[in-house]
């Protein structure tokens, strides 16, 4: 049965609109936890546009489920992962002028850094995931890095048209989720899934854990923030 973390960067994102204290994404991250969200995950970017550092140390402090840290493999991030210590680590990518991350870290490109920063993270204790295309070349260049587990992003997926189009996408994912579990690495995915395009998702076998976000927050400033939470736990168990 796959598991759930919530990403809250979005209850930031309000905050941060108004360079205000609320909505505290500290307290939607506890809300999630009573909802049945199995983790907590944040984005730390380094241009702070949402989550701030202090949203981390204190999410880290009062966190009761496991907390995953979505950062760039830079000198900076590392450095604060190390001092912070969630229990996982999401390597991403991040451009300054992207509206959310539009597409998986380019391993191949940048395995030498990559693989130093994965191995300066597992020292440390951390849970090392990529979060990457499901394609082959990125899948086998973790497995070569040693990385502990990828994200297969899933957010072409989720922007295709209904039909052959996203049939396609589908098939990308649940060919990537077999490699990479063939593989030895543990199989998460996230971006773009909501409570509509998450269900053929769900049914790969190989998936381990979602990641979801927007959608959530979205549905919460409607429904509420344990009820959207709940309503999503149902859907990915």
């Amino acid at each position: 049965m796959a598991t759930l973390t919530v990403n809250v960067d979005h209850v930031a994102t309000v905050r941060q609109a108004r360079l205000d204290t609320e909505p505290d994404p500290v307290f939607a991250a506890g809300l999630a936890e009573l909802a049945g969200a199995d983790g907590i995950t944040v984005h730390l970017r380094e241009d702070r546009r949402h989550i701030q550092d202090r949203d981390v140390e204190v999410i880290r402090q009062t966190c009761k489920t496991r907390l995953n840290l979505e950062m760039a493999a830079t000198e900076e991030m590392i450095a604060i992962a190390l001092r912070i210590k969630p229990d996982m680590v999401s390597l991403v990518p991040e451009k300054r002028e992207e509206l959310t991350t539009e597409g998986g870290l380019d391993v191949v490109k940048h395995e030498a850094d990559i693989k130093k920063a994965t191995e300066a993270l597992k020292a440390g204790g951390i849970y090392v995931n990529l979060f990457i295309d499901p394609s082959p070349a990125p899948i086998e260049a973790a497995s070569r890095i040693g990385a502990d587990g990828v994200e297969l992003h899933t957010g072409t997926y989720a922007n295709a048209p209904l039909g052959e189009r996203r049939d396609v996408e589908l098939g990308k994912i649940a060919a990537g989720a077999s490699l990479a579990a063939s593989l030895g690495l543990k199989v998460h995915a996230g971006h773009g899934l909501d409570y509509r395009n998450i269900e053929p998702v769900r049914e790969i076998p190989e998936i381990e854990e979602f990641a979801i976000g927007f959608s959530i927050i979205a549905r919460s400033v409607i429904v509420g923030m344990e009820r959207a939470v709940a309503e999503m736990v149902e859907l990915v168990r």
